[in-house]
């Protein structure tokens, strides 16, 4: 279809945080132990003794580029193991949460999965940016020598070697169906039901302003699948920006001009929070008022975008794949995400990270069910995530097909309203709407010169 590049905005420098409909797994509130063993636990495998089974979340916080960036998972995956440890543990043994920071950088991603296969029985909540070398990952040997590979259940994976890695099992699964990555064009499916709520609620002459990111690659193509969609279903792209994740605010004043020039109705900034927010305080420095839908990804659902927002926020909408997190007298499993994370320090990315946890967790007690708490390995590991099909993390989200990569088809759209997020649909509290319709197919070919 005709593109319109009315303007660009190219800048450099690392990180932007994908919009990620993410999914999770079926669990309840309190883990299910498993059955009484006959015999005590023993070491089985790399990472698992008779006392401790050890998991790595590697993450991307200590960088001078975006400090922090993915604290929410490393925060979720820690909550996740003293959620578990106390209640009684996993197969028998006590969870033990080593955290691994890749600092945005694809040389310490590489060596934290190094480090990872040598001492960890496997890898949760993942969220390295720069993760594009999977070599180490997918040759890792297990206890025998044998090169099963390092179990790998990403909250965020944004490289297409990564997402589309054969031992990962991404709770948010990659819009792109790994089996056409090396056709031309590739297929693409992606959710937009948050398009069809704007067009409900505003109508289907819908047209405006994307905005993209000019730092890395692969995240500028998951993204752009999105918008590709949005204008598949209907709307109107009247221009589009890249930006880098450290661009000040003033960047953003050619975008402005582009939404007030084009009198934009919906602006799309799929990047991070900080971009949305300088995005925001500009338009309203520049009096811009005839926006209906400024839409933002998970990744703007928690605190911070609310207070470093402030009132320059109002009114933006988030929608987000999981119960909204002031709703835990809904469901079990959220209140005690919210716990054992801690309620101040919750965020949507940390969500998806705690998903991959309750993922783990569901996993190992199949294994002990059918092999006992001496059959626990990475191999069993991997063909229980393959046959995993339907996983909702004890109902805090909507089920997903972690074996076959498919997201979920479910979702609450929230909105920021007198500095809170409120929930608008559905209305209802503990509910997710769930229309398998709302996802659509693509096909684009945005891998052309590039490897992965």
């Amino acid at each position: 279809m005709p593109r319109r590049r009315a303007m660009r905005v190219t800048l450099t420098v690392a990180v932007a945080c994908l919009a990620v409909t993410g999914a999770a797994a079926t669990a309840a509130g309190t883990p299910r132990p498993a059955a009484a063993p006959r015999d005590p636990p023993v070491a089985t495998d790399i990472g698992v003794t008779a006392h401790e089974i050890r998991i790595a979340v590697v993450a991307d916080v200590d960088s001078p580029l975006a400090p922090g960036l993915f604290q929410g998972a490393v925060d979720a995956v820690r909550g996740f193991g003293r959620y578990v440890n106390a209640n009684g543990g996993l197969a028998g043994r006590r969870l033990v949460v080593d955290f691994i920071d890749s600092r945005l950088s694809a040389d310490e991603a590489r060596n934290a999965v190094i480090t990872a296969c040598e001492q960890d029985f496997a890898l949760v909540g993942t969220s390295a940016l720069f993760l594009n070398n999977v070599d180490d990952m997918v040759s890792c040997p297990d206890a025998f020598g044998r090169a099963t590979g390092l179990p790998d259940l990403p909250g965020v994976p944004t490289e297409l070697a990564h997402a589309c890695s054969p031992v990962s099992f991404p709770v948010s699964p990659p819009a792109i169906a790994c089996s056409t990555r090396d056709e031309s064009p590739q297929r693409y499916r992606g959710n937009i039901g948050s398009i069809r709520y704007y067009q409900r609620e505003f109508g289907r002459d819908l047209h405006g302003v994307t905005v993209n990111t000019g730092d890395l690659a692969s995240a500028h193509n998951s993204i752009q699948v999105g918008y590709e969609l949005a204008e598949q279903a209907g709307v109107k792209v009247d221009a589009e920006f890249n930006v880098s994740a450290r661009s000040p605010q003033s960047a953003y004043t050619p975008i402005v001009h582009a939404i007030k020039d084009s009198r934009a109705n919906i602006v799309l900034d799929q990047l991070t929070f900080g971009s949305n927010i300088s995005l925001r305080k500009e338009a309203n420095l520049q009096g811009v008022t005839g926006v209906k839908v400024w839409s933002c990804p998970v990744s703007c659902y928690e605190r911070a975008f609310l207070e470093q927002g402030g009132v320059d926020v109002e009114g933006h909408f988030v929608p987000i794949p999981f119960l909204p997190f002031d709703e835990t007298r809904s469901n079990a499993m959220l209140a005690s995400f919210v716990k054992y994370s801690g309620r101040d320090k919750v965020t949507g990315l940390g969500a998806l990270a705690w998903a991959a946890g309750v993922l783990l967790h569901d996993s190992v007690n199949s294994i002990v069910e059918q092999h006992g708490v001496n059959g626990l390995t990475r191999a069993r590991l991997m063909t229980t995530l393959t046959d995993t099909h339907d996983f909702d993390a004890g109902g805090m989200f909507g089920p997903i097909d972690i074996g076959a990569r498919r997201a979920t088809p479910c979702g609450v759209m929230m909105q920021v309203r007198n500095g809170e997020f409120v929930r608008l649909n559905p209305k209802k509290p503990g509910t997710l709407r769930c229309d398998a319709n709302n996802f659509s197919t693509i096909e684009l070919d945005l891998l052309k010169g590039q490897s992965g």
